[in-house]
């Protein structure tokens, strides 16, 4: 690796942006060389403004949350926007991020829409879980909670925990699909399993009433104690009447209390 940096920065120092990228990201992980956030984001500078779109985005997310560089989100949205332009999705869904909270620009929820949809459509799952909140809630675009339904299934497809969750609850509640509380488990626990406190503790509370599961209070009690250990209030308070009563675990009320 510490070769391969020397290589990379004779071609980057040249202008080549792949070198440029490559060095970027090699400094900011400590790759063959030491740690320099800072220089890291001079050579993603250099290749953004030779219009390398990976490089535009890893210089906005810089600016963004000011790794390397004092914070700027309004400079950080120009560069999301110059790759979001040429079709770069992670860019396309932080653009749309930005829009929809008004930071670094001024709120626009019509126009974050357009982005989300943008990048959902080339598989972002951050893209379709965003789009699918859109469409849920009417922000931006009329409410439409079958299409909803359908852009949180992909996102939840690809792993992503959020659209994993939304998806659960939609198929519990019957919005804008049948009723399912088998598969709504199903989601919760996917998402749970990637450390969700939110599904960890829906799925423990269909574990301890058996809603869309064979009841189970010891695994109901597992996952209520994974979530309150993530400071997950309503866990805590579960695992607590768990403990007290002894439900799914030997009774100990010091513990309860704690």
């Amino acid at each position: 690796e510490a070769e391969a940096v020397e290589w990379h920065r004779k071609a980057a120092e040249q202008g080549d942006a792949g070198g440029q990228y490559v060095l970027g990201a090699m400094l900011e992980h400590g790759r063959g060389v030491d740690v320099n956030e800072a220089e890291a984001v001079e050579w993603f500078r250099k290749a953004a403004e030779q219009g390398d779109a990976g490089c535009q985005y890893n210089l906005g997310e810089r600016l963004e949350h000011g790794r390397g560089v004092d914070k700027n989100e309004a400079e950080a949205v120009e560069w999301y926007r110059k790759a979001a332009e040429q079709n770069h999705a992670a860019s396309q869904a932080r653009l749309g991020e930005m829009l929809k909270n008004g930071r670094g620009v001024d709120k626009n929820e019509a126009e974050a829409v357009e982005w989300f949809r943008k990048a959902a459509e080339q598989n972002h799952a951050g893209g379709q879980y965003n789009l699918g909140v859109a469409l849920f809630y009417g922000r931006g675009v009329d409410a439409n909670e079958a299409e909803a339904v359908e852009w949180h299934r992909k996102a939840a497809e690809q792993g992503d925990a959020g659209g994993q969750y939304v998806l659960g609850a939609m198929l519990e509640h019957g919005r804008g699909v049948d009723v399912n509380e088998a598969e709504a488990v199903e989601w919760f626990r996917k998402a749970a399993e990637q450390g969700d406190a939110g599904c960890q503790y829906n799925l423990g509370e269909r574990l301890e009433h058996g809603r869309g599961v064979d009841k189970n209070e010891a695994e109901a009690v597992e996952w209520y104690r994974k979530a309150a250990e993530q400071n997950h209030a309503a866990s805590q308070a579960r695992l607590g009447e768990m403990l007290k009563n002894g439900r799914g675990v030997d009774k100990n009320e010091a513990e309860a209390v704690e």
